[in-house]
């Protein structure tokens, strides 16, 4: 199935959570699987990922991006684990003109794909067939600029690139409760329904956000909460709310909440438990 002329290319803020998830099918791998599944194809995927978090602003541009196992304490199965996307050399470079006049470095051969993207794109586009590249989330910059940057990605859409942001809108490892697989505690909850609430009515104010209560608890670093920020500024660039595609929580201190933009994807499938804990590895030092 290819988009049909004018249609817009979907957009969408998956809470990607444990790699492992990887591995699973439970309600949020069925529910990015579904989005995937909902999207016709895609000129390429645009991925702006938690953990490629640096001091610059860049872009994946090779040929052949390689999977990154970023993380630690995990099973060799996932380990295993390739995900041999494409690239698109000619598409990097639209993306660093477009965020002219912020400068856009074109990586060549550093980075690839991490596993913010890979984890969630072998359910949405499982037969890797469709070029990935990732945008960089540059430390160095405020929170504002992230959201002014995801407005100015929109003409991607109408060029049939799907953009998604990975992370976590509650993501706070060391407060993690192995006891908990399912829930929040109730200051997770309470800022993840109230982002909930300006993602769907205003996504060009969600930096109030910022101003909650909970939001150091549940954004003790920025990288996994900068991802939303890109989807916002398209969903406000576009008049468009930001709709979950699926609700839920992991270990009391993770939210797996995930939205999108203009997908036609079905209705949250029932609910069951997300991927396993770690397995003696600390949560804040595994890379998760």
């Amino acid at each position: 199935m290819t988009a049909p002329s004018g249609a817009l290319a979907p957009v969408a803020f998956l809470g990607h959570g444990n790699p492992m998830n990887a591995l699973e099918r439970n309600r949020y791998t069925e529910a990015w699987r579904a989005f995937g599944e909902s999207v016709p194809r895609p000129r390429a995927v645009l991925v702006v990922s938690a953990h490629w978090y640096i001091n610059a602003t860049a872009v994946t541009a090779m040929a052949r991006p390689r999977t990154i196992h970023d993380f630690y304490g995990f099973p060799d199965e996932l380990f295993a684990v390739q995900y041999p996307a494409p690239g698109d050399p000619e598409l990097a470079e639209e993306v660093a003109d477009l965020l002219h006049p912020t400068w856009v470095g074109l990586d060549a051969d550093s980075w690839g794909l991490d596993h913010g993207t890979w984890s969630v794109l072998v359910h949405a586009f499982p037969e890797a067939d469709v070029p990935v590249l990732q945008l960089s989330v540059n430390a160095q910059k405020p929170l504002e600029h992230h959201l002014e940057l995801g407005a100015a990605l929109a003409p991607l859409r109408e060029r049939g690139v799907v953009i998604v942001g990975s992370g976590n809108v509650v993501h706070n490892l060391r407060l993690v409760d192995w006891s908990q697989p399912d829930l929040a505690f109730p200051w997770a909850r309470d800022f993840d329904e109230e982002v909930r609430e300006v993602m769907a009515s205003s996504p060009a104010d969600v930096l109030r956000v910022v101003r909650h209560e909970a939001y150091r608890l549940a954004v003790p670093t920025p990288d996994h909460f900068i991802p939303l920020l890109y989807v916002a500024g398209l969903a406000s660039a576009a008049g468009r709310p930001a709709v979950p595609l699926v609700e839920g929580y992991a270990m009391g201190s993770l939210s797996m909440t995930a939205y999108a933009v203009d997908d036609h994807a079905p209705a949250e499938v029932e609910p069951e438990p997300g991927a396993p804990p770690l397995d003696g590895t600390p949560a804040d030092a595994s890379n998760i």
